[in-house]
């Protein structure tokens, strides 16, 4: 089965052959992902070292547009001058690598304990994160539209302490065509229930069914996906593993996700 990976070209088909797109389409520049075995870790050397340091006001540091840090030491270089702009990331998203035509650009990067919040971008747009102000604990969605890649709406839902009634409803009334970006923070499964899972399921989720209190989650998928999506990544909450007290390492995915053909 498989499953989307960071910084790597997770799209849905092969190339020895014209594959059917999710939507059930052909699209013969779809590249396939490589197959991941469930639960399997995603380290991401530098995205995060200490949760509480990007926090933390330092002058040899600036935030980015999603979070996270930039050496300035890094983006002045050895001589302190400021690098070229063709140096500087130029892809949508902060992506490594630029998309082909029909794929929307997009960057999940899931929440750092109960300390760092998530941030969402699709097609170069910042949907969710601590700078617009539209974040929570539990699940942060994004609704967008699979053809014309225009945002549709933003929530977060307390999954912890809050109604999964409401989450219920937002899910419900997602339309066919819609795409659906999840990234998670803090807790985001003592209120899930089978019903949720099931929705999320239903939306190509396949590692929904195994989250978990505390487990970190970033999907992409869409309402009317043939299949599961290959957009996605799970981690669980343990002890034996985790990044921080309590909670495991933030996950970070990349990619590019097929236009919705008419």
């Amino acid at each position: 089965m498989p499953h989307g990976s960071p910084r790597a070209w997770a799209t849905w088909g092969h190339t020895d052959r014209v594959p059917t797109s999710p939507w059930g389409c052909s699209s013969p520049d779809l590249l396939s992902p490589p197959p991941l075995p469930p639960g399997r870790r995603h380290p991401l050397p530098g995205a995060v070292r200490h949760a509480a340091g990007l926090l933390v006001h330092r002058t040899d540091s600036t935030s980015s547009a999603v979070g996270g840090s930039i050496s300035l030491r890094s983006w002045l270089g050895a001589t302190g001058k400021p690098r070229s702009s063709q140096q500087l990331p130029q892809n949508k998203c902060g992506n490594q690598r630029s998309c082909p035509t029909k794929h929307f650009a997009f960057k999940i990067i899931s929440g750092a304990a109960n300390v760092v919040g998530p941030s969402i971008c699709f097609n170069d747009e910042v949907l969710m994160s601590n700078v617009k102000n539209n974040i929570g604990r539990g699940l942060n969605i994004a609704l967008v539209n699979g053809t014309s890649g225009k945002p549709l709406k933003t929530a977060s839902f307390d999954m912890y302490s809050g109604d999964v009634q409401q989450l219920e409803t937002f899910l419900q009334e997602i339309k066919d065509g819609t795409v659906i970006l999840v990234a998670t923070y803090d807790d985001a499964a003592t209120k899930m229930n089978g019903k949720t899972r099931k929705l999320f399921s239903e939306l190509g989720s396949s590692y929904v069914k195994h989250l978990g209190f505390r487990d970190n989650w970033v999907f992409l998928g869409a309402k009317g996906l043939q299949g599961k999506s290959p957009f996605e990544e799970h981690i669980k909450n343990d002890q034996k593993t985790n990044k921080y007290d309590g909670w495991p390492e933030m996950l970070e995915m990349e990619g590019c996700a097929p236009r919705k053909q008419d």
